[in-house]
């Protein structure tokens, strides 16, 4: 009897013999998917949605990633306001019923109430540091020198509002999983880059927030994805995150040079997800078929089949053609 793909999925999570290597890829549907505000404006919630309906109906996917495009960032307005430290350190939680856990919950219920019985879901959340970069106007640069430079200012008042916002997107993991339905959270973090920016600082700000609401979602779900981002090039020290409690683990394996096989030796408790890299330049965007089967095979043979499910290093191009999933999916099916 064939089982459906959520249980082939929580399976290859559970590091089970699979009959098939599962796949799943994800892209935005937004143009400016950071900076977009579905609060103030509610059609860019629907166009996401429609977005993620169409392409599940269209591909079929093994899982989804529900993405977030115009959710990005925090409403709160000390958090909003916030230019430094001081004054970020004010934040306090957002009441229960703010549109932050009330929208979110609802838009997640939408694809849930559709698709949820038959194909593992995993919201995506960010943590505070990743939350805070997204809500700066500048470039991705500049909003990571914003966030070290915060932390250099004052990391005490950072590690205090970290644990206020922290706690809040917790309350938005259970919320999610609980009551939207969702399987699990994709839980995305990366390393501070800067000045000063060392793995103690790292978990002595950073990690205790982050922690915390892999703590929570773990005691609503055993199946939640931690995303060590490598978005754009950003590199990470990946065994920073060895002690991190999440079932499976996706990281740029590309951009970070470090294949499935490698990442096994420093996460050898999880089941990993990825392989591909997500640039335009690379094979799953610009190959032929048969160089996207041959990679999809390589991947598999260095990595094994068990405790694997076949991804990208992050969010594809949005104008990648379907079919190339298929691609990976048979090849990953002839074994």
């Amino acid at each position: 009897m064939a089982i459906s793909n959520k249980e082939l999925v929580l399976n290859a999570m559970d590091r089970k013999a699979v009959e098939r290597v599962p796949a799943g890829f994800w892209f935005h549907f937004l143009d400016d998917e950071i900076h977009a505000d579905a609060y103030t404006h509610p059609e860019l919630e629907k166009k996401v949605l429609d977005g993620e309906i169409r392409y599940i109906e269209e591909a079929q996917p093994d899982f989804v990633k529900i993405m977030t495009d115009g959710f990005f960032s925090y409403p709160n307005p000390i958090v909003q306001k916030a230019r430094t430290a001081a004054e970020l350190a004010k934040v306090q939680p957002l009441p229960d019923d703010h549109p932050f856990f009330e929208r979110q919950v609802a838009y997640a219920k939408e694809i849930t109430k559709r698709y949820g019985s038959d194909i593992a879901t995993f919201y995506n959340i960010f943590c505070a540091g990743t939350t805070i970069k997204f809500m700066q106007p500048g470039t991705l640069a500049e909003d990571e020198a914003f966030l070290a430079g915060l932390v250099r200012e004052d990391k005490e008042a950072v590690k205090q509002a970290f644990a206020v916002i922290s706690a809040d997107l917790a309350r938005l993991a259970h919320r999610i999983i609980t009551e939207a339905g969702v399987t699990g959270i994709y839980f995305s973090l990366q390393n501070l880059v800067g000045e000063g920016a060392d793995r103690a600082l790292y978990e002595e700000v950073f990690a205790p927030g982050e922690k915390e609401i892999l703590r929570v979602a773990n005691a609503a779900s055993s199946y939640n994805i931690l995303h060590i981002c490598g978005y754009a090039g950003h590199r990470n020290e990946l065994d920073w995150y060895k002690d991190y409690d999440a079932k499976t683990i996706n990281w740029a394996a590309v951009v970070e040079g470090v294949p499935l096989e490698e990442g096994r030796r420093i996460f050898p408790q999880h089941a990993l997800l990825g392989g591909f890299g997500n640039l335009p330049t690379d094979i799953l965007y610009r190959g032929t078929r048969a160089e996207v089967e041959a990679e999809t095979r390589r991947i598999l043979a260095a990595a094994g089949r068990t405790g694997v499910i076949l991804g990208a290093d992050c969010t594809v191009p949005r104008d990648i053609d379907r079919k190339r999933f298929d691609w990976v999916r048979g090849a990953a099916r002839e074994g």
